[in-house]
């Protein structure tokens, strides 16, 4: 039997850790022949709540799941852990400012970070992804001492595959037959869904669905999407969210498809005029566990403007937390 891998989950008793749990364990994450050990994490009072998770994930007996561990002490939850999933975040409260949930989160991403940064494996991947995800990933890896800061992305999976479902839905084609989505900046309402290099059945999308389109229902649609569904639900996503996750981590790990990239909120470098200092939305290519930025994406002034609106609001969004950047 291979050597198990450790997988941590914060706020795993909340509705997106729930149904990730569940499908980590399950040998969605690794396939059905690697074990895994799930490093299930809340905060005391939950503790009972996810001991009742833990009970149901022994009653369903997966074979790939060769132990669970339930804390609330971080240092014993990332404890020699391979891959963590950052999920548990606080909400927005009625009359929050944004400001004041990054410096609410901004206490609950440090210690995390610091945590991971001395207990977890050195070569371990962590994804953030409780809201604000893109500044809350700055805040983690910033902690984590003797780690690189590209061992921790932020997910804007779930706003990639929000595209690709629209785009199949406007075309009748099938979500695998598209090519090349990408994401540009802040898991927000800032973000930026770019089709320029889309392809639908190998030929460009900008060709097969109309610009007004695009440009008035495409982009607000995917922008707002959890708005939409927490109205329609009357709660936020979870399954989707939890099934971004598993395809983000999943992806990193095994490599991206021929032909094909995705949507990884990684360290800024640069690339497209987007300068250091925090974690942007780019199209990205993995291979052997690594991801590399794609190069030479032609850029118009349409997209030059939407790319600088949503860096402009990371910014801004770093700015409101830098007394909490180590």
């Amino acid at each position: 039997m291979k050597t198990p891998v450790r997988v941590a989950v914060t706020g795993a008793a909340g509705n997106i850790g729930y149904a990730l749990s569940f499908r980590i364990a399950a040998g969605d994450l690794f396939g059905p022949d690697q074990p895994v050990i799930l490093q299930l994490i809340e905060i005391a009072p939950a503790l009972e709540v996810l001991q009742g998770v833990v009970m149901e994930l022994n009653d369903c007996a997966f074979p790939t799941l060769a132990g669970v561990v339930a804390t609330a002490t971080l240092e014993e939850g990332f404890d020699g852990t391979d891959y963590a999933f950052l999920v548990g975040a606080k909400p927005r409260g009625p009359g929050m400012e944004r400001k004041d949930l990054l410096a609410e989160n901004g206490k609950i991403f440090g210690p995390q970070g610091n945590a991971i940064g001395a207990k977890a494996s050195r070569n371990v991947k962590v994804l953030v992804v409780g809201n604000p995800a893109n500044t809350n990933c700055l805040i983690a890896a910033s902690s984590a001492k003797g780690l690189s800061p590209r061992q921790f992305s932020a997910m804007t999976r779930l706003d990639h595959n929000r595209a690709l479902s629209q785009l199949a839905e406007k075309t009748g084609k099938h979500t695998t037959q598209i090519k090349k989505v990408t994401i540009w900046g802040n898991h927000s309402a800032t973000q930026y869904p770019d089709i320029s290099q889309t392809t639908i059945d190998g030929k460009p999308a900008t060709t097969l669905v109309p610009q007004d389109w695009y440009r008035g229902t495409f982009i607000p649609k995917v922008q707002q999407r959890g708005a939409e569904i927490i109205k329609a639900r009357k709660l936020s996503s979870a399954a989707s969210a939890a099934s971004a996750a598993l395809d983000h981590v999943r992806t990193w790990a095994q490599g991206t498809a021929p032909g094909d990239w995705v949507s990884m909120a990684v360290p800024s470098d640069g690339s497209y005029g987007i300068a250091p200092g925090v974690y942007y939305s780019y199209p990205c290519v993995c291979r052997n566990g690594d991801y590399e930025i794609v190069k030479d994406v032609a850029i118009d002034a349409f997209s030059r403007e939407k790319m600088d609106a949503t860096d402009k609001e990371l910014r801004e969004e770093r700015s409101a937390v830098e007394s909490l950047l180590a």
